[in-house]
């Protein structure tokens, strides 16, 4: 038996709670873990909140990430007693994540545990700190160096802005942090923020081409704040979207992108490779700051994580969870 936060669909609305569940439960895979960390993303806080339908099948085990010991393996990639951590791949949605003892997963998503970050740092850093780095790269791509101008990260104050502070202060970039929480800005210039902009500034309707600031951006935010950042790009400036926290929606014109040049670049960070996964953990053990890291981090229990995940969506948290799921 093992403990795991599950969500049960009963009649139209679909509950989480912590429950023991059988080992034999576990779905089909060639690799058994031992998880001994996961950590709640925003996609985590929709999946058990029930806001968003992000679980595609029930019962679920939900937690997009985990950090782990293999246990028993058929792949010929890992082996009994390797550390491994795992990021996407619909886990936590439509096939059970790392919210449990134990996990059972195809090999293939997995990778090694990067050397230099222990399996409690990794999910500090989990598929926020991932996200971030492939935004990161992804601008490094467009040929946003550090000359250039300035970066805004919108929804600073959560874990995918948060890193991104780390990464981009470290590498050198004038970083500007949009946050709801101004309260928060010493807290956010001691990540890397030279700036903070309140989020009110950005999250109503704009003007479709607005003053010129920005050389990129990192965006996890989406909706109208995504699109003014749009409106206030450099020429051939790089925007990355990554995330939907004020919406889905995108209401902007065509403007930016026919009269400056702007690049808008998603990011799915789910169904990368494992080429591309690998280097931006590499290059998360490389360019982090753990010290910061640890002092944006708070680490709650198994049984603690479906009221975080409530507070998490309420706009609530600060920085990253990460979870103990043997307490």
């Amino acid at each position: 038996m093992f403990k795991a936060v599950i969500i049960e669909r009963n009649s139209e609305r679909s509950g989480p709670r912590l429950a023991e569940l059988d080992k034999s439960a576990l779905p089909d895979g060639d690799v058994t873990v031992r998880v001994r960390y996961s950590t709640l993303n925003y996609k985590d806080g929709l999946a058990i909140t029930g806001k968003v339908p992000v679980v595609r099948s029930f019962p679920m085990v939900p937690g997009i990430d985990f950090a782990a010991v293999v246990e028993e393996s058929s792949n010929p990639r890992f082996k009994a007693g390797d550390e491994v951590i795992l990021n996407g791949f619909g886990v936590g949605e439509d096939h059970w994540g790392g919210l449990a003892e134990y996990a059972r997963v195809k090999g293939d998503w997995l990778i090694p545990l990067p050397k230099g970050i222990t399996p409690a740092r990794a999910m500090a850093l989990g598929t926020a700190g991932y996200t971030a780095m492939l935004c990161v790269m992804a601008l490094e791509k467009q040929g946003v160096t550090p000359d250039k101008g300035e970066i805004i990260v919108t929804g600073a104050g959560g874990g995918v802005g948060g890193v991104a502070l780390l990464i981009l202060s470290h590498l050198g970039y004038e970083v500007a942090a949009s946050t709801g929480r101004p309260e928060e800005a010493d807290y956010l210039k001691g990540l890397g923020a030279k700036t903070i902009i309140e989020r009110k500034e950005l999250s109503s309707a704009g003007r479709p081409l607005q003053k010129a600031r920005w050389a990129g951006a990192v965006d996890s935010v989406g909706s109208h704040t995504l699109a003014n950042v749009c409106a206030q790009m450099q020429d051939d400036g790089i925007v990355t979207a990554c995330g939907l926290a004020q919406g889905l929606d995108f209401p902007a014109s065509v403007a930016p992108f026919i009269l400056r040049g702007v690049i808008l670049v998603g990011i799915n960070s789910v169904y990368r490779s494992l080429a591309d996964r690998e280097e931006a953990w590499g290059r998360l053990a490389r360019e982090i700051d753990f010290a910061k890291l640890d002092g944006m981090t708070k680490t709650i229990s198994l049984s603690d994580s479906i009221e975080a995940a409530r507070n998490l969506i309420d706009g609530k948290i600060r920085g990253r969870l990460v979870v103990d799921v043997s307490k």
